[in-house]
């Protein structure tokens, strides 16, 4: 099997499982909440597949982008059809304060909780799918320790007096687990200066260091390196250092955003499905040498990596994605008073718009890459 062929079917295989566990996690908890799913689908634009179940018709698309469960009423605009044409002059505040003028197995029917539950399964069922993979990934590696292998000389980390088998403990208050960690917080600097705490021959030391900016490579330095010294975890560690695996990843998305947001990412670190499909081809051929097995390793870390990014971009409180309609319902939740369905709807449409026209000028910034 030829490299293109197997980026293809990995990629595919990457995709389908993330953007599943997303979507299922939503469809569970609707179907426990009494809310009907009309459609289950992956991918976007004209089905290739569909399956009628009992409730829901189930549908592939062709481009692979996202996902969706599709709830019954979910712009709640179909009421109920016992209702009386009087009903219809019912002023809309009153409407809002009672679920009864929605159909059963509407959303927008369930209680406001059962709807928060319905739209954060998703991101957290990624999250629970990024821990699965975890355990896989940790029993057959282990972890990289957060402890100093070397220290270079005229640079920050030695002018505050690390020394190689310091380990560090935290970071400006964020505790270490893994030395990825720290190359994290390295990697994304922007010059602040930071305060370590770490430990050395069981007594723990405070320093602050402040690194130091490199023209040639376009970013800040510490000057101390690691993550040689690895724990064993094809044990009961392994529970534990999934879960820290997770929080690894969850921490270095949000880091990432925060870069991003501050204006210090470049239009070229945002990356769509082609671009996905470009990494996971570079993968492919630069660890087919080492093995099969090698190769599976660092496609499934590819995997554990995007669901946990899905999960976490899902949850931004942004129109249309699930942090945004969050933010409609805890709304709801507090004050008691339900936004008007047509004007949420609206206001998602927007959002939706602006995805789209998000998607294409990365999937245009993918595909220029190729030609630089």
């Amino acid at each position: 099997m030829n490299s293109p062929v197997l980026t293809i079917i990995s990629f595919l295989i990457i995709f389908s499982v993330v953007v599943i566990s997303h979507e299922f996690g939503h469809f569970l908890i609707a179907r426990l909440n009494g809310i009907k799913v009309n459609e289950f689908s992956i991918g976007m634009g004209p089905a290739l597949f569909r399956k009628k179940g009992k409730n829901t018709e189930f549908v592939i698309r062709l481009l692979p982008f996202g996902g969706a469960c599709i709830f019954e009423g979910m712009t709640g605009m179909e009421m109920s059809d016992d209702e009386d044409e009087e009903d219809d002059d019912v002023d809309a505040s009153d409407a809002e304060k009672t679920d009864l003028s929605f159909k059963p197995g509407d959303f927008n029917a369930a209680p406001v909780w059962g709807r928060i539950a319905t739209v954060f399964a998703g991101p957290l069922f990624n999250i629970i799918l990024a821990y699965l993979i975890g355990l896989f990934i940790v029993w057959f590696c282990g972890a990289d320790l957060p402890v100093v292998a070397n220290v270079s000389e005229g640079m920050p980390a030695a002018a505050a007096g690390f020394q190689a088998g310091d380990e560090i403990i935290s970071i400006d208050g964020h505790h270490t687990y893994l030395w990825r960690e720290i190359m994290i917080r390295s990697i994304m600097s922007t010059g602040k200066e930071m305060q370590i705490v770490y430990e050395r021959d069981g007594e723990r030391h405070e320093t602050t260091l402040v690194p130091v900016w490199s023209e040639q490579d376009g970013r800040f330095y510490i000057g101390f390196s690691g993550g040689a010294e690895l724990v064993r975890c094809d044990n009961i560690k392994v529970f534990k250092y999934s879960a820290i695996e997770v929080r690894y990843w969850l921490d270095a998305t949000i880091q990432s955003l925060k870069y991003m947001i501050t204006g210090h990412a470049k239009a070229d670190d945002l990356a769509g499905p082609v671009g996905i499909a470009n990494v996971i081809d570079d993968t492919i051929e630069d660890t087919k040498e080492y093995g099969t097995f090698t190769v599976l390793l660092n496609i499934v870390n590819i995997a554990l990596l995007l669901t946990v990014n899905l999960g976490v971009m899902n949850l931004l409180p942004l129109p249309a994605l699930d942090g945004g309609r969050l933010i409609f319902l805890f709304f709801e939740a507090v004050s008691g008073r339900r936004v008007p369905p047509e004007k949420e709807g609206f206001v998602h449409m927007i959002g939706i718009v602006l995805l789209m026209i998000l998607m294409v000028f990365v999937l245009y910034n993918d595909i220029t890459r190729f030609f630089r």
